[in-house]
């Protein structure tokens, strides 16, 4: 992804690298929506004008905070996959379900992992 296409993205947080994430799953959730881009499923205009809707929606709430830009990315990419028919809501629903289910019983300082 070139800058250029970075800059497109409303208050993306970035730094002389790219971009900052502080936790793992934002990483996840950011190349995740590059991937899926990259794959044809929206074009970057439209991930990045969905994104914008979502985080102007947010202000308007007064939730639109820095600390929850990638709570809105997830919420703008699971929009858009569902829209698209890539994937059902139950089906996101079900997999975020599984993804608690695991991170609670899993012990800590190992990994966390899915079954099926």
């Amino acid at each position: 992804m070139s800058l250029p296409e970075l800059t497109a993205l409303p208050r993306l947080p970035v730094d002389d690298d790219g971009p900052v994430f502080a936790e793992p799953w934002q990483a996840q959730a950011f190349a995740l929506a590059v991937q899926l881009h990259q794959d044809g499923a929206f074009t970057w205009s439209e991930w990045a004008a969905a994104l914008s809707a979502r985080l102007k929606a947010a202000d308007a709430r007064g939730e639109g905070g820095g600390e929850h830009y990638y709570d809105h990315w997830l919420e703008t990419l699971e929009g858009l996959v569902t829209a698209r028919g890539l994937a059902s809501q139950d089906a996101l629903d079900a997999r975020r379900q599984a993804w608690e289910e695991a991170y609670r019983t899993t012990p800590h300082g190992k990994p966390v992992e899915l079954q099926g």
